[in-house]
């Protein structure tokens, strides 16, 4: 009995020895509880440590930066349009033992953001126009290469940009979570789009630009095609009018040289010569007279000379 009694003072003693000591690794940070509240000062340094075993209580909070990601919101903006804005925040817990007494953990951290920051996007939103919202810098628009400078788009200046109000949206949203233990680190505009049937007018407009500049490259590229086409015409013309030259020109040195070689030949004597005169009006005749054609003589010409004496010939 005794050996029982002396085995179960033991092992209560070793689960109590276990029980008195915790660890503290380097992400975390640590809160001791003694019947539900808060005893001692946060434990932040990693290590060993000792508590009161099975009275106090561990409650392990994140040292390390953590998210928060907002659900997509319509909202309105100063000048009554619509958009979605999508937020993203970063924090962290600042004083755990506040945290613990206004939030108990991440998942009341986590509700309580929703609704600062939410609400102060929101605010922030319908304070401005939408052109402050989606702009950062009053920059000059770049010249598309399917732009010319008549086309180009002259914006509106804006006093603040989308940069100053997402630091107003992060300074609005530390003032109130500065009493829940907690510290935003940054919050961003993740994404900011038109609602649908905003969406849609702007697709029609850009879809209608765009066929307006696909329409002038057509006119542009046909006007440059017309261009083509008569320099390439011209060109033809003139390598043409250059090669008929050129045949014309070649043709008359051979006309002369047969007809220099023709009179050397005929130059001879005189029947050589009346031969000549009458192969080139047989040549003539040829050339100039058909089944259907009636001639009119006179009766000193050359042609009626040589018919005449070709007739008495034939005689």
């Amino acid at each position: 009995m005794k050996q029982i009694t002396s085995a179960a003072l033991a092992f209560v003693a070793l689960l109590a020895l276990w029980n008195a000591g915790y660890i503290v690794n380097e992400a975390e940070q640590v809160i001791l509880t003694q019947f539900g509240r808060p005893v001692g000062n946060p434990v932040s340094s990693p290590g060993f440590h000792l508590k009161v075993p099975f009275i106090q209580v561990v409650h392990r909070f994140e040292k390390r930066f953590l998210e928060w990601d907002g659900e997509a919101n319509q909202l309105p903006t100063r000048d009554k349009r619509f958009i979605w804005v999508d937020t993203y925040a970063r924090w962290r817990i600042s004083d755990p033992l506040k945290f613990f007494q206004r939030l108990k953990d991440e998942r009341g951290a986590q509700t309580r953001l929703d609704d600062i920051l939410d609400g102060e996007t929101r605010n922030a939103i319908a304070n401005h126009d939408l052109v402050e919202v989606v702009r950062t810098t009053n920059r000059t628009p770049a010249l598309d290469e399917s732009q010319t400078e008549e086309e180009l788009v002259v914006l509106a200046p804006i006093e603040n940009g989308r940069e100053k109000i997402r630091g107003e949206i992060l300074a609005k949203a530390q003032a109130r979570t500065a009493d829940l233990g907690i510290e935003i680190l940054d919050v961003r505009l993740k994404r900011i789009n038109y609602v649908s049937e905003v969406q849609s007018k702007v697709f029609d407009r850009m879809i209608s630009e765009r066929e307006r500049i696909a329409a002038r490259f057509r006119s542009e590229g046909e006007g440059e095609a017309l261009r083509i086409q008569g320099e390439k015409e011209r060109a033809l013309q003139q390598i043409s009018s250059e090669a008929y030259k050129s045949a014309e020109e070649i043709r008359g040195r051979a006309d002369a040289r047969a007809t220099e070689i023709y009179a050397r030949s005929y130059n001879r004597s005189r029947d050589a010569q009346s031969f000549y005169e009458f192969l080139k009006t047989m040549e003539t005749f040829e050339a100039t007279v058909d089944g259907e054609t009636i001639l009119v003589f006179s009766s000193d010409g050359d042609f009626y000379g040589y018919l005449k004496s070709s007739s008495g010939s034939s005689r």
